[in-house]
């Protein structure tokens, strides 16, 4: 490989890099899911509390957004469509640990279903609430208006 390929390909992968990171920041959809903040002004978390993993207080939300209005409940029963996100979610991570246990620990299919039960028990409550961050993230945009300070 000569010297200018290797330097066309350590840019994009560079390039690649910069891209992500800028899915990252504040403004982007991938924000708002993975730090559960409001969708249209991403200065306000939508849960009462952080921590998912309170069971009591998982799914309990703020009705409006403090910082620009934005109602998390567009209609009764919202968020009923994020539990077939949360299917996904849950068939997707089942087979990551399957793969884990089956190939890399080299575990027998026993052992393995145990693990995708056992790390599904123990996820539920982050998937429950990444998929609702999911869910209101495809109907609701950012907005930079509404992300100004009042």
């Amino acid at each position: 490989m000569n010297l200018s390929v290797f330097c066309v390909v350590i840019l994009r992968s560079r390039n690649r890099r910069l891209n992500f990171l800028q899915m990252l920041k504040k403004g982007s959809k991938l924000y708002s899911i993975l730090t559960g903040t409001c969708p249209r002004c991403q200065n306000e978390q939508m849960y009462l509390n952080k921590n998912p993993y309170i069971i009591k207080e998982t799914m309990k939300m703020h009705d409006y957004c403090g910082h620009c209005g934005l109602r998390y409940k567009i209609e009764p029963n919202f968020f009923f469509g994020a539990m077939y996100v949360s299917y996904g979610l849950a068939v997707m991570f089942g087979i990551f640990i399957f793969i884990v246990a089956m190939f890399l620990f080299k575990q027998s299919m026993t052992v393995s279903f145990i693990a995708i039960i056992v790390g599904l028990l123990l996820s539920m409550p982050a998937i429950t609430r990444l998929s609702r961050n999911i869910y209101i993230n495809l109907f609701v945009n950012y907005s930079k208006e509404a992300a100004k300070p009042l």
